[in-house]
């Protein structure tokens, strides 16, 4: 059983894994402590981008020979493949490593089954603590490797009566700068943007990720909009080179029954595009759609002191009656200037 030391290094291996969100999509966030055979640590690190060294790797660098009769705390399963770095299974038991304390087993069947080959070569290896906790920092890409499709965030800004826009269609600015600089971090943590073609049509939108001085991020999304008879402008703003863009029409992944695009095909599309996180910023007919299909895994609602009275809802396409109402968790509540964020995750789980 893990004792208390390595409890410690696994809580400090989650808050590093953390470090990497955004930046390793559509690989996961992984942090790694080395504790010292004399019981202190000895090194850390964590996984920061795709093609780069393993949370594993980096720590054990940072050890050196300390390594060596140590344990390796991680938060995820150790890879046994290998990709575009080398298995870190094999730079654990080179580096002379007698344990391994692991949160999370991967679900990923190309890259899993580290635990076996530690464990055949003689180390030690206890599978389980401090799981909650990683699981948490991880939850998109395990989601979306477990089922098979990304994971998806519906973001939104609305007023206290729930009106995305006023009657006139106006709709800059609901929030204020607080909240809309929030959504340039929500961004910058997700690996697609999707909107649908009703809201680069009213909107014409950028969808891209912005710093706090208004400069283009280095690294930005893919820009994706549900428009299934391809009525996207050739002037339109997500068509700039700004960041990579895909129009997604009935030709690509075909229609639902509604008419409208297949939106659980969609969804599969992009993970097999490598996609792991969506974040759908469309309007409340394609967030309707979503959430009828039982797609959304998680709501974020930027919530500004006005009322309208009058404009469309964040919501289209609801339900009857109070019996039948999507019920949510609250996972957080933030105050951003005069604005408040709500994060919540369906009670169902999605599909």
């Amino acid at each position: 059983m893990a004792v208390g030391s390595e409890l410690a290094a696994m809580r400090r291996a989650v808050e590093l894994s953390t470090r990497g969100r955004g930046g390793t999509l559509p690989n996961p966030v992984v942090g790694c402590v080395i504790i010292a055979a004399d019981g202190a640590v000895a090194g850390e690190g964590w996984h920061e981008r795709p093609g780069g060294p393993h949370a594993e790797v980096v720590a054990l660098a940072a050890a050196g020979e300390r390594a060596r009769g140590g344990t390796a705390v991680v938060t995820l399963e150790p890879c046994a493949h290998t990709g575009r770095t080398g298995p870190c299974t094999t730079a654990l038991l080179a580096a002379g490593i007698h344990r391994v304390v692991v949160a999370v087993e991967d679900p990923n069947t190309e890259a899993g089954g580290g635990i076996e080959i530690l464990r055949a070569a003689g180390a030690d290896v206890e599978l389980g603590p401090g799981a909650a906790e990683a699981e948490e920092a991880n939850r998109p890409w395990l989601t979306a490797v477990r089922r098979g499709r990304p994971y998806l965030t519906w973001k939104f800004g609305a007023t206290l009566d729930g009106r995305v826009a006023a009657a006139d269609g106006t709709s800059r600015w609901i929030t204020g700068d607080a909240a809309r600089a929030d959504v340039h971090r929500l961004r910058a943590e997700c690996d697609t943007i999707l909107s649908g073609i009703g809201t680069v049509l009213a909107d014409d939108p950028w969808l891209t990720v912005r710093t706090d001085d208004g400069q283009l991020a280095s690294r930005q999304p893919l820009r994706v909009v549900a428009d299934t008879h391809g009525r996207t402008p050739a002037d339109a703003a997500v068509r700039d080179s700004a960041a990579p863009t895909w129009i997604v029409t009935a030709d690509d992944v075909g229609c639902g029954p509604d008419g409208h695009l297949d939106l659980t095909a969609l969804l599969h599309a992009l993970f097999d595009r490598g996609q792991r996180h969506v974040l759908l910023e469309g309007g409340p007919g394609l967030a309707g759609g979503f959430l009828a299909a039982g797609l959304i895994d998680e709501v974020v609602a930027y919530l500004a002191p006005l009322l309208l009275g009058a404009g469309p809802a964040a919501l289209a396409g609801g339900v009857s009656t109070l019996a039948e109402a999507h019920r949510l968790d609250l996972v957080d509540v933030a105050r951003l200037g005069d604005d408040v964020r709500l994060t919540c995750r369906p009670r169902t789980a999605p599909r």
